[in-house]
């Protein structure tokens, strides 16, 4: 028997993103700020590896220009680690599925890794300076928050019946 609301809980995802987009500028204390995980490109990378079929790398690049604006950062700046970061995971999704928890975490910690050297370059652009390594700290944030966060999402699609 064919269910008829299969698949068409697409929703979940615009629900996603607008989360990840206010955990972006949820006020944190000045110490903690470079620790803040990237929550979009968390769920642009999970979606990416769930439903690869139904991302564009264009609708990827408005939501990082939208994540520029919601930020207040140099357009273009988050878009463009986005797309990278899109492209790698489209390009490389079959093989990352078979991948352990722990093993797709460290693929996330290089893919966010990559995404803050090109926002890190495009903030060098724009005048401002980062010194050291601090720029990757979101990195490594994120690739530890993405075990739960793959969970959650993995419940909720389920859930919802999302394919």
């Amino acid at each position: 028997m064919i269910d008829p609301t299969r698949g068409r809980n697409r929703w979940l995802i615009g629900v996603a993103v607008v989360v990840a987009l206010m955990l972006a500028v949820y006020p944190l204390p000045l110490e903690w700020r470079w620790w803040r995980p990237e929550f979009l490109m968390l769920v642009v990378i999970y979606w990416v590896f769930v439903l690869p079929d139904q991302i564009s790398l264009t609708l990827v690049f408005l939501l990082g220009l939208v994540q520029d604006l919601v930020e207040g950062t140099a357009l273009g700046e988050h878009a463009l680690g986005l797309v990278i970061v899109a492209y790698i995971g489209l390009q490389s999704y079959r093989r990352v599925a078979n991948f352990a928890l722990w093993q797709q975490a460290c693929w996330v910690f290089l893919l966010v890794g990559i995404a803050q050297v090109t926002s890190n370059w495009v903030h060098t652009l724009d005048g401002g300076h980062v010194g050291g390594m601090q720029f990757l700290y979101p990195a490594l944030t994120s690739a530890l928050l993405w075990f739960p966060l793959h969970l959650l999402f993995e419940a909720l699609r389920h859930r919802y019946r999302i394919q």
